[in-house]
C-alpha cells in the first residue's frame, strides 16, 4: 500500500545506531575507506591465510586448501608430517587494506549478550555486556572483533550514493568458532579458533564453510549470509511464534506458586492469547538440580504445572541445564562429570569468565561426557513426558561452550562440546518447543526455535530503547534462522508513556514471540490494552521503506511502524497508493482515506498505523 515513489525521509538504521552510540568525530589525518579496483569478494579470494601454532609449534608441516565455489569457501586442513601439531589458530584470510576509518563494520559477538559495531578501528559495543570484558572471551585489546557473521560500509559519512555493504559469513558452526578480527595497519583477519587443539599427522581437519556476499544494506546481507548457513545447519521448524506469559520480570526468584494461579486466573479472563505459562527461575533448590522442588516455591512444581494443563494452557520452564552450583546435588554426587581445569579438578567459573549472575560460581557440565548426555536425556524426558511441559527456556547456555577448560573428549571443542550437548537435550525433549537465551549465538544454529536477541528488559527508557538496538540489529534472523525473542513486553511501572509505546512497536516490528512480564491481576486495562494489541504475533518482521515506514504486510491491511530514537523531533511524510484507511492502533485516532499523511514524532517516540483498503 505504500508508493514505491515516496521520497527518503527515513533515518536509515546506520543512522539511527550511529547518533544513538555517539560516533566519534574522525581527526584529521584519518585514513580514508580504500578504493579498490576489484570487489571485496576478489579482494579476500587472493588474500593469503596461514596457521598459528600453539606452544610455539611449527606449522610448516600443516597443508592450508582453500577451494572457492562462486562466493562459498570451504577449507581443511592437513598434517603432512610424521608428528602431531597443536594448533592456535586458523587465519583463513589475512586480507590487506581492507577497511579505513570512515568504515562502519557491525558483527555478532559469541555470546547473545554482545554486539559490536565499529568505525574503523574504534570499537562501539552495542551490547552492554561484551564478549571481552564481560564473558573475558582472550581476544587482543582495543581490536574490533566479531564472531560468525560481519558486515562493512566502506564510506559511512559519504554524502554520494551509497556504497554496497559487504557481509562475510561462516555458514557451518560443526567444530570451531569462526571469527573476524579488525587489527592493526586495517587489516581484516578471517580466523578460526583451533583452541590449542592437536591435528595427529596424516589427518585432515574439515573446516567452517565461509561465505562472502554484497547487498545494498546490512540486513540483506546478513540475510544472504543466514540463507547459506541454514542449508549446513535447517532451522528447527515451528509453524509460528510463541505467545505466552514470563514470572521474572514481575517475581524474580521470589516466585511462588500462589503468584503463578493468581496470573493464571488473570491471564483465562483477560488474555487467554497468552498460551505458554513460563515458570522462571525460583522454582528449584539449586542449580542444577531442575527435577527437585525449592522450599521457597511454596508448592510441588508438578502440581502447578498439572494446573496450568487442566485451565487450558501449555506448561513452559526455565531451566539452565549447563550450570550448576556448588552445593547442588548434581555437584556433589558427580563432579566427574564438570568440565575441569588444568589440575583436573571442576573449573570454577568464576577463574575463567563471568562467574554467574545468581548463586555462583557456577560450574559447567560437560557436553562431550556421554554420562552428561544421558543426565541431559532423562531431566528433559522426564519434564516433558512426565510433567507434561512443552516449551523450555534454555538459560546460561553460554556456559556449555565455556573456554579455558578441559573436557572429557580430548580432541573436542568447546563449539562440539555445547552442539553435543544440546543435541541430547532435544532427544529428551522431544516435541517442545526450545527457547536459546544466553546462549553462544552462531553455534546454536539449528539447535533451538527461538533465540533471544537482547539484554534483558528493564522498566526504564534506557533499557527499552538500548534493547530496541540490539534486537533491530538481529531483525533478520527472525523467521529465518529461528523465531526472535526480543524478551518480555513489560508495561507497568514508572516509565513515560512514549517510552511504553516505543517498546510495543518495536515488538510488533519484530514479528517474534510476545511473552508478557508483567504481574497481570495489577495491570491497568489501558496497558492491558496495548499488549493485547500485539497479539497474536505475526510472525513477520517489517521491513524497512524509504518512506519512513517498517511495513508488515497482512492479509487485507498494512501496519506501518515509525520510531524516532533521536533527541530531536522528526517528521515524516508517507504516501499511500491506493487510498487505504489509515488510523493509530494506539490512539484510535482515525485518518480516513489518504494518499499521504505528514505528521511529526517527539524525541524517543513510536507510532504504529493500521492501513486497510476496506
Amino acid at each position: 500500500m505504500t508508493d514505491e515513489r515516496s521520497p527518503r525521509t527515513r533515518l536509515t538504521r546506520r543512522e539511527m545506531l550511529g547518533a544513538a552510540l555517539a560516533v566519534p568525530l574522525l581527526r584529521a589525518g584519518s585514513r580514508l575507506s580504500p578504493a579498490r579496483p576489484e570487489t571485496f569478494l576478489e579482494a579476500v579470494q587472493r588474500a593469503p591465510g596461514f596457521v598459528v601454532g600453539a606452544d610455539a609449534h611449527d606449522v610448516s608441516r600443516l597443508d592450508l586448501t582453500r577451494e572457492w565455489s562462486g562466493s562459498i569457501c570451504r577449507s581443511r586442513l592437513t598434517n603432512r608430517g610424521t608428528s602431531a601439531v597443536a594448533v592456535k589458530e586458523i587465519v583463513l584470510f589475512d586480507v590487506a587494506d581492507a577497511f579505513g576509518t570512515t568504515t562502519h563494520l557491525y558483527g555478532e559477538g559469541f555470546q547473545m549478550l554482545s554486539q559490536t559495531a565499529a568505525l574503523g578501528r574504534t570499537p562501539l559495543p552495542i551490547g552492554a555486556y561484551t564478549d571481552a570484558g564481560h564473558y573475558k572471551i582472550p581476544m587482543p585489546a582495543d581490536t574490533p572483533t566479531f564472531f560468525g557473521a560481519m558486515t562493512l560500509l566502506p564510506d559511512y559519512l559519504s554524502t554520494s550514493p551509497p556504497h554496497p555493504f559487504d557481509g562475510l559469513g561462516f555458514t557451518s558452526t560443526r567444530k570451531f568458532s569462526g571469527l573476524f578480527r579488525a587489527g592493526r595497519d586495517f587489516r581484516l583477519q578471517v580466523i578460526l579458533d583451533a583452541e590449542g587443539l592437536t591435528l595427529p599427522p596424516g589427518q585432515t581437519w574439515e573446516l567452517e564453510d565461509l561465505c562472502v556476499v554484497s547487498g545494498s544494506s546490512d540486513d540483506e546481507a546478513m540475510t544472504a549470509i543466514g540463507r547459506e548457513l541454514v542449508k549446513n545447519h535447517p532451522r528447527l521448524p515451528w509453524p509460528k511464534p510463541p505467545a505466552g506469559w514470563c514470572s521474572w520480570y514481575c517475581f524474580g526468584a521470589n516466585v511462588t506458586a500462589q503468584n503463578i494461579f493468581d496470573n493464571l486466573d488473570a491471564i483465562a479472563a483477560k488474555v487467554p492469547e497468552l498460551t505458554y505459562i513460563q515458570i522462571d527461575d525460583g522454582y528449584q533448590p539449586a542449580m542444577g538440580d531442575w527435577l527437585e522442588t525449592g522450599r521457597a516455591f511454596g508448592g510441588d512444581v508438578r502440581n502447578v504445572i498439572d494446573e496450568i494443563r487442566k485451565r487450558g494452557f501449555q506448561a513452559a520452564l526455565w531451566v539452565a541445564p549447563f550450570i550448576a552450583e556448588k552445593d547442588s546435588h548434581v555437584f556433589q554426587q558427580h563432579p566427574d562429570w564438570f568440565v575441569k581445569d588444568r589440575d583436573g579438578a571442576p573449573l570454577r567459573s568464576d577463574t575463567v569468565t563471568f562467574g554467574g549472575w545468581r548463586r555462583g560460581p557456577w560450574y559447567a557440565l560437560d557436553g562431550t561426557h556421554p554420562d552428561v548426555q544421558a543426565h541431559f536425556e532423562h531431566v528433559f524426558a522426564t519434564m516433558r513426558r512426565e510433567w507434561g511441559v512443552t516449551y523450555f527456556k534454555l538459560d546460561a547456555n553460554f556456559w556449555g561452550a565455556i573456554h579455558g577448560g578441559r573436557f572429557h573428549d580430548p580432541g573436542a571443542t568447546r563449539i562440539e562440546a555445547y552442539r553435543r550437548g544440546m543435541q541430547a537435550i532435544l532427544r529428551g525433549a522431544g516435541d517442545s518447543f526450545i527457547l536459546g537465551c544466553n546462549h553462544p549465538i552462531w553455534p546454536s544454529a539449528g539447535l533451538i526455535h527461538g533465540s533471544r536477541t537482547s539484554n534483558d528488559i528493564k522498566r526504564t527508557s534506557e533499557r527499552i530503547f538500548s534493547t530496541w538496538r540490539e534486537n533491530s540489529c538481529r531483525a533478520w534472523q527472525n523467521g529465518l534462522l529461528w523465531w526472535n525473542d526480543p524478551d518480555a513486553v513489560c508495561l507497568s511501572g514508572d516509565v513515560p508513556e512514549n517510552a511504553f509505546v516505543f517498546h510495543a512497536v518495536a515488538i510488533y516490528a519484530l514479528g517474534g514471540m510476545v511473552l508478557s512480564g508483567d504481574d497481570l491481576t495489577r495491570l491497568p486495562d489501558r496497558r492491558l490494552a496495548l499488549l493485547k494489541s500485539l497479539l497474536p504475533p505475526t510472525g513477520i518482521r517489517a521491513v524497512p521503506h524509504e518512506d519512513g515506514g517498517e511495513r508488515v504486510t497482512l492479509p487485507g491491511r498494512q501496519m506501518v511502524c515509525f520510531f524516532n530514537p533521536s533527541g530531536l523531533e522528526y517528521e515524516f511524510q508517507p504516501r499511500f497508493a491506493d487510498r487505504p484507511r489509515i488510523r493509530d492502533v494506539w490512539t484510535g485516532e482515525s485518518f480516513g482515506r489518504r494518499r499521504q499523511l505528514k505528521f511529526k514524532l517527539p524525541p524517543y517516540s513510536a507510532r504504529l498505523l493500521e492501513c486497510t483498503r476496506g
